[in-house]
């Protein structure tokens, strides 16, 4: 493995010529597709990488807070959609941001629609959150009468424009395969559009259909029947999209730097300075059952190379990562080498950190 001269603690590493590709694919897909492409930025918020998305002509984004919204539209973002239930707590702050921007937001209850009819001053696009079948938040898709009551309510504010339907199919990221994917995403689509259906057969001249998974959005050509896509974590990928299936090692774009602290020959294992609060502590299973929290992966001067699977961070405590590796690759450890490891969610990993290194020495802020 390549040792790293110019980090002393755990940092991200970013290989911008991939995270160019992973853009401009999915942007050229959704083009191709005819659909809007809103990506979701709560990956890698940074108001920089949003700069490379509007290279590939994107226009509109995703955002997962009010805070989030607020740092993107200071950045110049000025379409932009909150993809979680409106909290009617930040009424005011919400209110403010839609003065001067075009801000969507998420209903799934009358207490919420009902609540921001009577405090909001400035327009807002509003959808509808339904539930496909993930489980987490939105109406379930077959509640029809429930959904229509909320329309009624959302219909008599004008300052409310009404969308469409939103969903996220978290449930593929629990997919066993990638037929399983695309029958989730066929399922999805065919649920929204019985909503959809519905709606429009009451009278509503407009129901968009808005989708946002980023595995879904991976595997699937086309997007017949939808009319916008959401993914997030396709901008650097990571080991569970990968073991998933939707994406190559080569499409990883994002990997942690951790320095070696210990070396213990007799268990076949370094101990490096890199815990949950540098990676979070969510795993994959490799196929003997044990748990990966981090694979290493081989860098030159300019990217990241070949995925090292027999170099595996199999525990993590809050600071202290156990990695297990050959005997041959322990022998040419020392300590104060660094090894990086492409993490199991780069979402989660992501936050963690306050900026990005790039492979030319820039260093990329989040927010």
């Amino acid at each position: 493995m390549n040792t790293i001269l110019n980090f002393s603690k755990p940092s991200l590493l970013l290989d911008k010529q991939r995270v160019l590709y992973n853009i401009q694919k999915m942007a050229e897909k959704a083009r191709k597709s005819g659909v809007m492409f809103r990506p979701h930025f709560k990956t890698h918020q940074s108001a920089e990488i949003g700069e490379w998305f509007k290279q590939a002509g994107v226009k509109a984004i995703t955002v997962s807070s009010v805070e989030m919204a607020a740092y993107f539209a200071a950045a110049g973002w000025q379409d932009i959609t909150i993809a979680v239930p409106a909290n009617v707590l930040e009424a005011k702050e919400l209110d403010k941001l839609a003065k001067d921007n075009t801000i969507g937001i998420l209903v799934d209850s009358l207490e919420s629609v009902e609540f921001f009819s009577k405090k909001n001053k400035n327009k807002l696009n509003v959808w509808i959150k339904v539930d496909v079948g993930y489980g987490r938040a939105g109406i379930p898709w077959n509640q029809l009468q429930h959904i229509l009551e909320l329309l009624t309510v959302i219909q008599q504010n004008r300052n409310f424009s009404f969308m469409g339907i939103l969903t996220h199919s978290g449930h593929t990221y629990q997919a066993s395969s990638t037929e399983n994917i695309h029958h989730i995403y066929a399922e999805t689509v065919s649920r929204m559009q019985a909503v959809q259906n519905l709606i429009l057969e009451n009278g509503i001249k407009q129901c968009k259909i808005s989708i946002g998974d980023t595995p879904s959005c991976s595997v699937e050509n086309s997007f017949t029947g939808v009319d916008e896509i959401r993914p997030g974590n396709f901008v650097f990928y990571d080991l569970m999209m990968l073991h998933l299936g939707v994406c190559k090692a080569e499409d990883i774009a994002m990997g942690v730097v951790c320095p070696v602290i210990g070396k213990y020959p007799h268990r076949g294992e370094t101990v490096v300075y890199g815990g949950g609060v540098h990676f979070s502590k969510e795993f994959i299973a490799n196929q003997q059952g044990d748990k990966l929290f981090g694979i290493g992966v081989e860098r030159a001067e300019k990217g990241f190379l070949k995925l090292r699977e027999d170099i595996r961070l199999v525990s993590l405590s809050q600071e202290h990562g156990i990695v297990r590796l050959p005997d041959s690759e322990l022998a040419k450890i020392k300590i104060g080498d660094q090894l990086v490891f492409f993490p199991v969610h780069a979402c989660m990993t992501a936050n963690l950190y306050d900026c990005y290194n790039s492979f030319d020495g820039e260093k990329v802020q989040r927010r």
